[in-house]
């Protein structure tokens, strides 16, 4: 895989190529049809011409972490290119839930109630009906966001049956220092056990994993685009 930064359309045409054969090669590996596993192109704090480079590829799926981020560009971008499906994979404050119904196509970070809540009154009043993922905490780490996984069925509940939300599957982030099988495993069980189909997980370092224990989606930045112009 190219480690270089990419500046233009050949070279995110190469780095998307080599996804997705990664992506079919582990699909063929787990006996899985790589049409079940959707690719997420991270475009958050990428440069404008990156992102445009994959819009001009035709990929269709991108993710952002944060609403003010993607405000700046995506409303401008959707002008131009037509049929993006815009996933939010950050974190989302309540006082940006209106912003983020009106903006996104999928939500994939709801982690607490309060913002179920606010979620479900935005999206009433906007008629809007996104579909959400639960995001679950599965290494229950205090600095990270997300439900326990203890917590995840009754939450689940609450979101589906009583605040209407359209929860269609759960996402995760394992922890940085630890195997990510056991989490990604761990999320598939929590989504079995409540008939959820969507399964967010797998990023640039183990998205092959992710696909091996059940991902629909992965969400993958730098094997895509390379290295961001401003670190995190």
């Amino acid at each position: 895989m190219s480690s270089s930064m990419p500046q233009n359309d050949t070279d995110i045409s190469q780095n998307l190529s080599e996804v997705r054969e990664r992506m079919t090669a582990s699909c063929d590996k787990w006996d899985r049809k790589p049409t079940e596993v959707d690719l997420i192109a991270v475009s958050k704090k990428q440069p404008l011409e990156r992102v445009e480079a994959a819009l001009r590829l035709g990929h269709k799926q991108f993710g952002e972490n944060r609403v003010q981020e993607a405000a700046g560009k995506w409303p401008t971008l959707r002008q131009q290119f037509a049929d993006v499906e815009l996933h939010l994979i950050g974190p989302l404050q309540t006082n940006k839930a209106k912003d983020a119904v009106a903006l996104f196509d999928v939500i994939q970070t709801v982690d607490r109630l309060k913002l179920a809540r606010v979620l479900a009154k935005e999206m009433q009043a906007a008629d809007r009906h996104l579909p959400v993922y639960i995001q679950v905490n599965t290494g229950e780490e205090a600095q990270k966001a997300g439900v326990s996984p203890a917590e995840a069925d009754a939450f689940i509940r609450e979101c589906r049956d009583e605040l209407g939300l359209k929860v269609v599957g759960l996402m995760c982030i394992p922890p940085a220092a630890e195997q990510p099988a056991p989490h990604f495993a761990l999320l598939a069980k929590i989504a079995a056990r409540n008939n959820l189909d969507h399964l967010s997980m797998g990023m640039s370092a183990d998205f092959e994993t992710a696909i091996q224990f059940g991902a629909t989606s992965v969400r993958v930045g730098t094997a895509v685009f390379g290295t961001r112009a401003v670190p995190e």
